[in-house]
């Protein structure tokens, strides 16, 4: 397996997961119940945390703090980019109804129609990203603590 391209099967792997989510809230009637969204950062945070910690296990020793980091971006931007085109689709042609939906219940005075849904969607998603990248390299990234050093000398 290439670390380098992992972010492309944890990617796919979090937008599907995504849109499997939405799919279901759909089909039980719950999809435009904001406040389920929630799930979705759990859901990408998961992956992200686990494709950072899965590049870490592959490279062990020659794993470096901007090789994580860069992987865990990488891929919740692919996740981003999957979902908000799958959602695009979904309100544009398949339930136009929907987007009316969310921007009279939640976002009443910009009068902007889908798009400007489909703008949140991503930047909420690549600003999500880069935090959980951000916090999770916290826990892999390589010890600069000396006592560690010492030890392994």
């Amino acid at each position: 397996m290439n670390p380098e391209r992992l972010y492309i099967r944890y990617g796919l792997f979090i937008a599907i997961a995504l849109i499997a989510y939405f799919l279901i809230l759909k089909l039980v009637g719950l999809h435009e119940v904001i406040w389920l969204r929630l799930v979705n950062g759990v859901i990408v945070a998961y992956g992200i945390y686990a494709v950072i910690r899965m590049r870490r296990i592959l490279e062990r020793e020659d794993f470096h703090y901007h090789n994580g980091f860069k992987t865990g971006v990488m891929t919740g931007f692919l996740s981003t980019v999957v979902f908000v085109t799958f959602m695009a689709i979904y309100m544009y042609h398949i339930d136009k109804n929907f987007a009316e939906s969310i921007i009279n219940t939640w976002i009443r005075d910009y009068d902007q129609g889908p798009g400007v849904l489909v703008f949140i969607l991503l930047i909420e998603g690549f600003a999500s990203t880069v935090v959980l990248a951000l916090a999770f390299m916290q826990k892999f990234k390589p010890s600069w603590n000396l006592k560690k050093t010492i030890q392994k000398a």
